[in-house]
């Protein structure tokens, strides 16, 4: 992996360096990291399937928050719909592979957010999207996002790098949920990893690595006044781009449309997902609250032994009837009622 210079991000605290994760990639994956100025510049916004017109065209990282004057929910209901349709593979899609450091040159691919909740204690995003809860400097707990949910770790449980600090965090195969180990992954039960496939399953292995922190925008965000300042290194970083509330990608398939599948309910194209502004970056727990969150915990072990235990207490799901007024999450991260 490459160093970061600590000189060129002085503004940013050494520990959001030296404890960041770093990824690998699944081998067989054709998508690769992805550059946020890409995408803008092969998709177009639309609402309810149709283009709107914008009135700074074209659409960049420094006016996307135009949008969230657009539509019935303040821009929460623009997709950024490719141009190209997905299922013939444009290659922009394809990402950007990473070099022999793990980086992805001068494109940026990800964002570094960093949230000073007080009190020494300090969020910090490294989208899309672990998050570190540090403590006076020290990191106590980690966030996988895995579709609409995802798990959290004691930090001292996930495997590090050969400098022992930096967790190793494992991309699935297209999906790209973060997991702390490679192998299979059901996702199927919420809260529960199987390591064996049941319905909804996600594979990760030890393929090309990707250092998030080379190719990176950093910002602080202020909780109080919801506002994003670029830091450290980037500090003309472009910010317009956080405060979009609608999604990037393609809105979900109909389910008359020929590309659309179904796997007991389970749709292949799901709407695209919402971009930093919409992650609960003042969350009070390590998770983010949702239809799932009642289950959650910080895990202090990645043995699978602890995940059979966990199956079996999650057994008791099934066949419960549905309550009342519960809202129902899709696995990309949509709220459907």
């Amino acid at each position: 992996m490459g160093n970061t210079p600590k000189s060129a991000l002085a503004a940013v605290p050494q520990f959001v360096l030296d404890y960041a994760p770093l990824v690998y990639l699944f081998s067989g994956d054709p998508y690769r990291p992805s550059s946020f100025a890409a995408t803008l510049a092969n998709t177009r916004p639309q609402i309810a399937r149709a283009n709107v017109s914008f009135p700074s065209s074209p659409v960049t990282l420094d006016n996307l928050d135009q949008l969230n004057g657009l539509g019935a929910k303040n821009g929460g209901d623009v997709y950024l719909t490719s141009i190209a349709d997905v299922t013939t593979n444009p290659a922009w899609l394809n990402g950007i592979p990473p070099d022999a450091n793990g980086g992805t040159g001068n494109e940026k691919t990800c964002a570094v957010i960093i949230v000073d909740k007080g009190n020494g204690v300090i969020d910090v995003f490294y989208m899309e999207h672990n998050m570190i809860r540090f403590t006076n400097g020290v990191p106590k707990a980690i966030w996988y996002s895995q579709h609409a949910n995802g798990s959290a770790y004691t930090f001292s449980a996930a495997h590090k790098d050969v400098s022992g600090k930096r967790p190793i965090v494992y991309a699935a195969n297209g999906s790209h949920a973060l997991y702390p180990t490679p192998g299979t992954h059901d996702h199927t039960i919420p809260n529960v990893n199987l390591t064996s496939p049941l319905l909804l399953v996600d594979e990760a292995d030890k393929g090309p690595a990707y250092d998030p922190l080379l190719s990176a925008y950093y910002y602080t965000y202020t909780a109080s006044s919801q506002t994003f300042t670029p830091t450290g290194s980037t500090v003309d970083a472009p910010i317009s781009w956080l405060y979009f509330k609608g999604h990037w990608g393609d809105e979900e398939y109909a389910k008359d449309d020929k590309r659309q599948k179904d796997l007991l309910g389970n749709k292949k194209f799901v709407g695209g997902p919402t971009g930093p502004i919409d992650k609960q970056l003042d969350r009070k727990e390590v998770w983010p609250q949702n239809q799932w969150s009642g289950g959650q915990k910080v895990r202090t072990g990645l043995d699978a032994g602890s995940v059979i235990k966990e199956w079996f207490n999650k057994l008791k799901c099934f066949g419960n009837k549905k309550k009342k007024n519960v809202t129902r999450v899709k696995v990309s991260g949509e709220i459907v009622g």
